[in-house]
């Protein structure tokens, strides 16, 4: 059993993309079901599975996979549409890895950062590009940006 631990939040600045180069995702969902998602993701030339639980405070159960990329394509004809795309950027700060979603299509304009932790009650340093903290606005989980899209807001 994997346990994710996250807080996310909106980013004011695109300060970040001095320091990183976006990496292209594609994500579906199979299940939006509100207890269990279940996800096939394509980054580069390699693709996931996931599954993951409804969230505990911030924390949730998650199970990822690596499928065969040919797959996972065919997988994604099978989700509910859209297909979120989106790049991701990788920070290291002050010892800590901040991952940056900066969303296409649909999701234009939204922009998101997370960070994991080992557990719910740790400190952290924030950059100076995070905004506002989202991590119990479940508006924001990319499972739901494909029921109401963020252009919709």
């Amino acid at each position: 059993m994997a346990k994710e631990i996250e807080r996310r939040f909106l980013v004011k600045n695109m300060s970040f993309k001095e320091k990183s180069t976006g990496v292209l995702y594609r994500q579906g969902y199979l299940s939006t079901d509100p207890k269990t998602a279940i996800r096939v993701r394509t980054i580069g030339n390699r693709a996931f599975l996931s599954i993951k639980s409804v969230y505990d405070g911030i924390s949730r159960l998650e199970y990822e996979y690596e499928i065969p990329y040919e797959d996972a394509n065919e997988i994604l004809h099978l989700c509910k549409k859209p297909i979120i795309r989106k790049y991701r950027y990788t920070i290291d700060y002050k010892g800590y890895t901040w991952e940056i979603d900066e969303f296409l299509d649909d999701n234009e304009g939204l922009v998101i950062a997370e960070i994991e932790l080992q557990n719910e009650e740790e400190q952290f340093p924030k950059p100076g590009f995070i905004g506002e903290e989202i991590t119990h606005d479940y508006r924001y989980l990319n499972v739901n940006l494909v029921n109401r899209p963020y252009k919709t807001w």
